[in-house]
């Protein structure tokens, strides 16, 4: 086993915000069961990540339960690891490097939520730890960010209406030109598909 499909922050925290309603794919499970489709089938090993922030009384306090995997996805209790990171990266704050080193895995392929984020800075990481990193950009989500100068508590709609918010598209693309060549290969799910080497 030389590779390993490493699923990020895909958890209802996110669906408990105000702001899923302008997350830049709802249906962003669908892709990620399809890749955990294919990593199953070619016999990769699969890694959950979810984030956490213990005591902070917001959507990532596991005591408030939605710190837990969007319900869409299709978990296997044998053999897929769980882990919970507190930092953006998917390496810090966790055991994730020993777990790859110990299973032989040097191919990574990465997805969840949010884009720009944790699945960017997870990519970022890896591959100055030496792994080879493929970024599944459709298999990712994130939401419009606002401008830098825009009031902590605007509303979903103060953001939209905010001509100064960078929209989710652009950072998905602006996201793509910044890893791509120098972090991560970037592919999409249908790419990933065609490409994969699977048993008949």
């Amino acid at each position: 086993m030389t590779r390993a499909l490493i699923v990020i922050d895909v958890q209802e925290s996110f669906r408990a915000r105000p702001l899923w309603e302008a997350i830049s794919d709802p249906k962003i499970a669908d892709k990620v069961n399809r890749l955990v489709r294919l990593a199953r089938r070619a016999g990769d090993l699969v890694v959950w990540v979810l984030h956490s922030e213990p005591g902070s009384g917001g959507v990532f306090d596991p005591a408030l339960g939605h710190v837990r995997l969007l319900e869409e996805l299709e978990r296997r209790e044998d053999g897929e690891l769980l882990i919970h990171k507190t930092s953006h990266n998917a390496f810090t704050t966790t055991n994730l490097q020993q777990l790859l080193t110990e299973h032989g895995v040097r191919e990574l392929t990465l997805c969840g939520i949010r884009t720009e984020q944790c699945v960017e800075t997870t990519a970022r990481v890896a591959s100055d730890l030496g792994y080879l990193v493929t970024f599944v950009v459709d298999a990712t989500a994130t939401n419009p960010i606002p401008h830098r100068g825009a009031p902590a508590d605007q509303s979903v709609a103060e953001l939209l209406a905010d001509p100064r918010t960078l929209p989710a598209a652009e950072v998905v693309r602006r996201t793509e030109y910044a890893l791509a060549g120098r972090f991560a290969t970037i592919a999409t799910v249908d790419e990933v598909e065609a490409s994969a080497d699977l048993p008949a």
